[in-house]
């Protein structure tokens, strides 16, 4: 889902690399032995989007001794798949981002190693999707939404998008940019939107539709929004000229939070009626060499602090009920009264048969 220090990167990615993000020793710690007698770094590996304050992070480490390092591995479908081809010896103690889109490919390929994580109790049910094994806890929720360049749409006096139907009209030929559904987390759900719109019939008729009315595919969210979508700081700068993209229901806050001086109303807007609900997961990982760090972060991760600090780091939904979001996110972002959504199940069996045919059509 999910948006980092710079601008550029916020709603949702970052450099590639390994980033050690809180640390309360000298270097030489990160081999030594903690209170529980292993490693004193726990190693999460996630997509691009992932950060979080020093702050909490350095709260965490004086907590528990344990010292967070990140790997960065692209986004959540590069991220899944390095996974599955290290599965048994993980990169990592912790994998964070797999969402409800690839959550069946994750435990199918068994990554996990079950645990429950201290705190559940606090989050709401309807997002626990492996209750029965914990082989996953749940993170953060977001919804996958059509953003408008607010002044693109002015300028022209013309209403922008509000649903699916809309996008396949004349008004709005050559001006939306998605992600390929088969590299990116936001294209699959996008993709997932329309098949529950429009059903399995009526799906791949749809595409073509809007394949017809000029739709541009690119590999992923960062170049999507922040090369091509003319609304985005980063679009506004290159000169982009798709006014309509993939992305989060989230993200006007970001072009407010990031921009200087901040504007009194944010720059881009959302299509609320073409949202479909994501939801991001972090699981142990089977073969992860400091379980016990790797245990802490997953209580961590669902813990108040964590959970409060999410909103303006990642730009994404906290599971827990008791968190509470800040003004700048529930002022500008925008919130998907009925979004769209596919039973994890059906996604299971159905997805890579989508993503085929969706790629027929699309991609030649």
């Amino acid at each position: 889902m999910s948006t980092t220090t710079k601008y550029a990167a916020t709603a949702l990615a970052a450099t590639l690399g390994v980033t050690a993000l809180a640390g309360c020793g000298s270097s030489d710690d990160a081999s030594g032995t903690g209170s529980s007698g292993g490693s004193k770094t726990v190693t999460l590996v996630s997509h691009d989007s992932f950060d979080a304050s020093d702050s909490v992070l350095k709260a965490f480490t004086k907590e528990t001794g344990y010292t967070v390092k990140v790997l960065k591995s692209g986004d959540a479908g590069a991220a899944l798949n390095q996974e599955i081809l290290t599965k048994g010896s993980p990169r990592g103690d912790v994998f964070f981002g797999v969402d409800n889109t690839l959550l069946s490919r994750a435990l199918d390929n068994g990554l996990f190693t079950p645990y429950e994580a201290k705190g559940l109790d606090r989050v709401a049910s309807d997002v626990q999707l492996d209750a029965d094994k914990h082989r996953v806890t749940p993170v953060d929720t977001g919804d996958i939404c059509v953003n408008y360049d607010e002044k693109y749409f002015a300028d022209k006096k013309l209403d922008p998008p509000a649903s699916f139907d809309d996008l396949l009209k004349p008004a709005y030929k050559d001006l939306l940019v998605t992600e390929n559904a088969a590299t990116s987390s936001p294209g699959l759900g996008f993709l997932l939107g329309t098949v529950a719109t429009y059903g399995d019939s009526g799906y791949q008729d749809y595409w073509k539709k809007l394949k017809a009315n000029g739709v541009k595919v690119v590999d992923g969210w960062e170049q999507a929004y922040n090369e091509e979508f003319s609304g985005s700081a980063g679009g506004r700068k290159a000169g982009a000229d798709r006014p309509l993209v993939v992305s989060y229901a989230s993200s006007p806050p970001v072009e407010v939070l990031y921009a200087d001086p901040q504007p009194e109303k944010a720059p881009t807007g959302v299509a609320t009626g073409t949202c479909f609900r994501q939801i991001e997961f972090a699981g142990l990982l089977d073969g992860a060499k400091n379980q016990a760090g790797g245990k802490a972060l997953l209580d961590f991760l669902i813990s108040k602090p964590f959970q409060e600090d999410m909103p303006l780091k990642m730009f994404v939904n906290p599971v827990a009920k008791d968190a509470a979001l800040p003004e700048l996110f529930t002022e500008f972002g925008a919130q998907a009264a009925k979004p769209a959504t596919v039973a994890p199940d059906k996604i299971a069996e159905h997805r890579e048969q989508w993503v085929r045919s969706w790629s027929s059509i699309t991609v030649k």
